[in-house]
């Protein structure tokens, strides 16, 4: 199982659902992102390298796309799963 498919499916069922349901949920959300192939459960080259990435490193870099910054210009909340910028990339954005 790709390492993504197996990190949702856990983060489901800690919010209470079936294993059967996680895995059928689980298996939508990243076909329709395309981190797996369609009607499969293997993953694609975006879904390869999103799973060898660290919980940080995927929140860093979907903000960094979300608002065009460096991956570098935020700091991670393992307890939100969210970046948010560094007080020092504050004050560099708003000159």
């Amino acid at each position: 199982m790709p390492a993504i498919l197996d990190r949702l499916v856990k983060q489901i069922k800690a919010k209470g659902k079936s294993e059967k349901a996680a895995y059928a949920i689980a298996t939508s959300a990243l076909q329709k992102s395309g981190n797996l192939k369609k009607g499969t459960g293997k993953a694609t080259v975006k879904g390869t390298r999103r799973g060898g990435m660290s919980p940080a490193d995927r929140a860093k870099d979907r903000a960094a796309k979300k608002s065009g910054r460096e991956k570098s210009d935020y700091v991670y909340s393992a307890k939100t799963n969210r970046a948010t910028l560094k007080k020092s990339a504050r004050k560099r954005g708003s000159s």
